[in-house]
């Protein structure tokens, strides 16, 4: 188990987004990651940095091996924020194919970078909203299975399904490195608590994003929000959840980024040994 953080929370937000690649500012947050007492750093590959992100070249990943080892940070995961963006569903069957190979792109390139797992959201633009939308998923999943067992990159789903959606889901890609992210605050905001969730694909849990939000509402600071962090740990103890924690929290006052992230990490560290 290790703490890590997401890419881009270590330094002021790129032109006001709340999440993207740090374009100027991306090698900086190795050493404020170790500065941190965090252990690696979640990476990102989305729409708006596509164009300069590192891992798309081989002169970048040396960079990052470099930085990585230097430091002590590991890059362990990638979050695919490029599919919000340019979503696996509701598109023509060109444009569907498109995105799969880039899915399977990328899944290589995070395998010569040695990350265990990219992390796949179905969320928001990207959502799963019917019995056609889940079919179109499903279809899309299995054509990527054989990408995973080539690359030896594990997918995480992230989604906004009700637990029995999601087990549904899951209980049509029984494949042993097809898992579940599961982001505590997007579960809050939902509705959904954790005790339900986990009865019906706890087992399946292969990471964790940890942040807060309010039910029907955004994301806010830890223990501020609705979600039941004491029930989420009970849950992840009673699985033997083994796995990372990724912080995914609400921002706090520019410039004190590196503070604010070992205060974050603390709570885990908090919440783990509580478990125990």
């Amino acid at each position: 188990m290790s703490i890590a953080i997401m890419q881009g929370r270590l330094v002021p937000p790129t032109e006001g987004r709340i999440q993207c690649f740090p374009r100027e500012r991306w090698r900086d947050e190795f050493a404020l990651a170790d500065a941190a007492g965090l252990a690696a750093i979640e990476w990102i590959y989305d729409l708006h940095g596509a164009d300069i992100n590192p891992i798309a070249v081989d002169d970048g990943l040396a960079e990052i091996r470099a930085l990585s080892a230097r430091s002590g940070v590991q890059v362990r995961s990638l979050c695919a924020d490029y599919f919000m963006d340019r979503p696996l569903l509701r598109a023509d069957a060109r444009e569907i194919e498109e995105r799969t190979a880039t899915l399977v792109w990328l899944l290589g390139r995070c395998s010569m970078l040695g990350m265990s797992r990219v992390v796949l959201p179905f969320v928001d633009a990207s959502r799963i909203d019917s019995d056609a939308d889940l079919d179109d998923v499903v279809t899309v999943l299995r054509h990527v299975l054989p990408a995973l067992e080539e690359s030896g990159v594990e997918l995480h789903l992230e989604t906004s399904l009700s637990p029995a959606r999601f087990a549904d889901l899951l209980g049509r890609l029984r494949h042993a490195m097809l898992k579940v992210n599961y982001d505590s605050g997007n579960s809050a905001s939902l509705g959904y608590h954790p005790s339900d969730e986990f009865v019906a694909y706890g087992g399946r849990v292969g990471s964790v994003h940890i942040k807060d939000r309010v039910n029907g509402g955004g994301t806010v600071p830890l223990e501020s929000g609705d979600t039941d962090f004491e029930a989420l740990f009970r849950c992840l103890g009673d699985v033997a959840y083994a796995g990372d924690f990724v912080l995914q929290v609400a921002r706090g006052a520019t410039g004190d980024e590196v503070a604010l992230a070992r205060k974050n990490r603390d709570f885990v560290l908090a919440h783990v040994a509580g478990r125990a």
